[in-house]
């Protein structure tokens, strides 16, 4: 036989190994090939050396020897189930060597020549890291979020979560377009521009954005854009999936034609961007993700029911707390910094103090700073009730 290598769980068992469980360690011996999946009865344990398995074939055969609820073959597929890194090829769990890539010659200086992310060749990101001056972390902050930023050091923050306005510092009454978005996205990029500053090297910026569909301006394309001009890595785009199919405009467009029908969504962008290095260096401590949050939130499609709380906050365009719950918990560790320079209502910032990292808090709304502060009170007032509770 090839010389195979496996994965090796054990099973220590307090008895001798029921007869039953012995007859089905032989059929499962003599049903898959030694270089899947064999198994050993050794003294006091059992051994499974697993390589790949075909696992719904796995579970029948165990399932037609009808074994009483304390087999060990009840734990055996258990500790299979759990295993989360394995890959897929013909049907079956390769748990082995899954991730080793096919050897390419002369690979490292391949990669040199062509060059992972062309477009962010002669960016100048020092990896030089600064701290935040105290008087500003875990702050709630009003003012034009440029001016603020401006007075932030480079390189101080590890996580940027935003959503901008579509009327931000502008007036209302400007009839001409053009000169509207123009305007627009001047300001929006500018305040970017200080963001890329303030970020730390590897640190990223994920921007929740939608297109205007009505005015079938491409937001999320034309922000994705500045990034990528600005040396900034792509590093993936997430769908928010609000299964909302109540949709504001009901005309379809041209009814019945194709002179003009228009498309309804029922999502929006999540884009993810990265200053320098697409790796975060992080305290493996301060690492608060459960397995199964990470196996669901890289699965890059998010089914989250849109903020039903926007009348009570007087806002009319929040994300919700699960939104940014999973984007603070995905891409940064606890005590990180986490800025949102349009912070509105809060919730980036509520969401970071809950998650135990740093906060700051940008809006130029009086009335929404409020709101974010009182938010962030209630917190701080519901920790000191239950630390006396707790006495």
């Amino acid at each position: 036989m090839k010389d195979v290598r496996y994965k090796d769980l054990e099973f220590h068992l307090g008895q001798q190994l029921k007869l039953e469980d012995q007859q089905l360690v032989m059929a499962i011996n003599s049903q898959f090939s030694k270089d899947d999946i064999y198994i050993e009865y050794i003294g006091n344990k059992l051994i499974v050396h697993l390589n790949k398995l075909d696992f719904e074939k796995f579970k029948n055969i165990i399932k037609t020897h009808k074994l009483m609820e304390d087999s060990i073959f009840n734990d055996i597929i258990e500790e299979i189930e759990a295993i989360g890194s394995y890959g897929i090829k013909g049907g079956k769990r390769v748990f082995v060597d899954y991730d080793t890539e096919r050897k390419v010659s002369n690979r490292k200086s391949k990669e040199e020549k062509r060059n992972k992310q062309f477009y962010t060749i002669g960016h100048k990101f020092s990896t030089k890291n600064n701290e935040v001056p105290e008087e500003y972390l875990n702050k709630i902050i009003c003012g034009d979020s440029e001016e603020v930023l401006k007075k932030l050091p480079d390189n101080c923050i590890d996580l940027i979560l935003t959503s901008p306005p579509y009327n931000f510092g502008l007036e209302y009454d400007i009839s001409d377009d053009s000169h509207y978005w123009e305007s627009y996205f001047n300001k929006i990029e500018s305040i970017f521009t200080e963001c890329i500053r303030v970020l730390k090297y590897g640190g990223r910026f994920v921007l929740n954005i939608q297109p205007l569909f009505s005015d079938y301006i491409p937001t999320h394309h034309m922000f994705s854009n500045f990034f990528i001009k600005n040396k900034m890595i792509w590093k993936g785009e997430i769908l928010w999936e609000k299964n909302n199919y109540n949709c504001k405009y009901t005309a379809w467009g041209s009814w019945l034609s194709p002179s003009s029908p228009y498309l309804k969504y029922t999502w929006e962008f999540i884009e993810i961007f990265c200053k320098g290095d697409l790796k975060k260096p992080g305290d493996k401590d301060k690492i608060d993700l459960t397995p199964e949050e990470f196996k669901e939130w890289v699965v890059a499609k998010w089914s989250i029911a849109p903020e039903r709380r926007m009348k009570e906050y007087n806002h009319p365009a929040m994300f919700p707390e699960e939104l940014a719950r999973r984007v603070i918990k995905l891409f940064s560790y606890q005590g990180d910094i986490i800025l949102d320079p349009f912070n509105g209502a809060g919730t980036t910032t509520v969401v970071a103090k809950k998650n135990k990292r740093k906060y700051i808090g940008i809006d130029i709304s009086e009335e929404y700073c409020k709101v974010a502060q009182d938010r962030i009170d209630t917190i701080e007032n519901e920790g000191i009730q239950e630390s006396l509770f707790d006495r």
